[in-house]
């Protein structure tokens, strides 16, 4: 089949196979998106009487359906379509005749599938701060069942003071808030119209009006000047992979904290048995292999951070096809982190703290000594410091 940019001169193969990579089907979770981009641009066309009102609801009606068909599984993005922009369009045109290729006027590949990644990521955004704030809740509900459990708090993996479960899953939950609300700030760039700059210069002798895309896709503000948007690209999307990677930190040390407690040595937790599994070979075993995971897999999202920014960090300025190349490790760090996040509520409601096998050492509570006797007697703190510390090495 030929693609939009096809002037009659043969492909070979291997060319549409390695330029298009995987992109063809990562796009498939941006037909919707583009779809709703695409009718947002048609019935801007027409309100400038670029369009005439016959071909819009032509263009609308066949974006709907395919759309509508696609989310129902009827339709891919197939490697002969090269990307999801080709295929909408070549599907539409099949669908409604010459109207389908009137779409096109004004805008690019670039900021097309530009607008339909924004329009995504604002949704991904709302599911993953959301996703942080139930795992939140996870850690609050677990803390509150754990009310009266006392638990040492570690420093240098030694017992330095008294702490409890409330406590330390009162940390992990508020830092949890803290990446939702991180998350949140990321729509500061993602809110930026790109539709109308096309190629990355504006669209010359056509009177388009961004203003009217910006505001019937409810995006903040319209990215200007136009030459700024392929400079742009990369910078929300390593914004957003940050986030993501501070998210799955934040797991990752929470999973780690429970593995230790896990181990016979410490035999702090019982973690559910729906949520661990079993050796091949050692019929006693039961394996956190879900926390194991949360722990090991903040090495993708970080990797995923680093892939991005090293993908824009030397390009010049302009469309370079490289930025392609962003869509796979942002949509890998997307998924394992609504993966993780989607999985820990249900894990962490089954974890039972065992009291019986929680003890404080009884130099645990030396600071809180040295700060009585300050208040008690007057004394300078580090002189109270000295007195316990010569206590507890009598003993």
């Amino acid at each position: 089949m030929s693609r939009l940019w096809d002037k009659g001169a043969p492909l070979d193969e291997r060319v549409l196979r390695y330029t298009a990579g995987e992109d063809h089907d990562l796009d498939n979770r941006l037909v919707a998106y583009d779809a709703r981009a695409s009718i947002a641009h048609a019935e801007m066309l027409n309100a400038k009487g670029l369009l005439s009102t016959a071909d819009l609801d032509a263009i609308r009606t066949g974006l709907t359906e395919l759309a509508a068909e696609h989310g129902r599984g009827e339709w891919r993005v197939l490697l002969e379509h090269e990307d999801g922009q080709t295929a909408l369009e070549t599907l539409l045109t099949q669908r409604i005749g010459d109207a389908g290729k009137r779409v096109h006027l004004g805008r690019s590949r670039n900021d097309q599938v530009l607008t339909a990644l924004r329009l995504y990521l604002r949704d991904v955004i709302d599911a993953l701060a959301e996703s942080a704030m139930s795992v939140a809740d996870s850690l609050d509900q677990l803390g509150r069942r754990e009310a009266d459990t006392v638990l040492p708090g570690y420093t240098h993996m030694q017992q330095a003071m008294p702490s409890s479960v409330a406590l330390w899953a009162g940390g992990f939950a508020a830092e949890l808030r803290d990446d939702a609300n991180a998350l949140y700030r990321v729509r500061q760039r993602v809110q930026k119209s790109p539709l109308g700059s096309a190629a990355g210069y504006g669209t010359p002798n056509l009177p388009i009006d961004r203003e009217d895309t910006r505001n019937r896709l409810e995006f903040t503000a319209v990215h200007e000047p136009v030459t700024a948007v392929q400079l742009s690209r990369g910078k929300a999307e390593a914004q957003l992979l940050f986030e993501i990677a501070m998210v799955m930190q934040d797991a990752g040390r929470l999973a780690a904290d429970l593995l230790l407690f896990y181990t016979q040595e410490f035999s702090f937790v019982e973690l559910p048995d729906a949520f661990t599994t079993g050796s091949s070979i050692m019929p006693q075993k039961r394996n956190p292999d879900v926390f194991e995971l949360i722990r090991g897999r903040t090495a993708t999202a970080h990797a995923c951070l680093l892939e991005v920014m090293g993908i824009v960090a030397k390009l010049p300025s302009g469309y370079q096809r490289d930025l392609q190349l962003i869509k796979a490790p942002l949509f890998r760090s997307i998924d394992l982190c609504l993966d993780t996040l989607g999985i820990l509520p249900a894990a962490l409601a089954g974890v039972k703290f065992r009291k019986d096998r929680i003890k404080l050492d009884p130099s645990i509570h030396a600071a809180a000594l040295a700060n009585e006797m300050v208040v008690k007697e007057g004394i300078p703190f580090r002189e109270a410091y000295r007195r316990v510390g010569e206590q507890l090495k009598s003993k």
